[in-house]
């Protein structure tokens, strides 16, 4: 588990997630951050580092790559910027 729980092999609930990251935003004064930033920060960069949408659309549950894509922020610049030194 990502957040354990100190009562045995759990992890905690949601709602404990959620309120130890906005208290830990609000100690950096923060106001933009919480449970789904964390879905989407990972989607992002498990993107950058596989170019591997399909994979991402499966474990969101979208029913589009470009779906995918505009949920964890990437242009359609940013695609078209993978491609321009690439060859075979």
């Amino acid at each position: 588990y990502l957040f354990p729980s100190r009562k045995g092999n759990a992890h905690i609930s949601t709602t404990q997630a959620y309120r130890v990251l906005t208290k830990a935003a609000d100690m950096l004064g923060r106001d933009d951050v919480g449970t789904h930033t964390m879905r989407k920060t990972f989607g992002y960069h498990h993107y950058k580092r596989n170019k591997d949408v399909a994979t991402l659309q499966m474990l969101f549950n979208h029913s589009a790559p470009s779906i995918t894509l505009k949920y964890i922020g990437i242009t359609d610049d940013e695609v078209q910027a993978t491609l321009e030194d690439f060859s075979l």
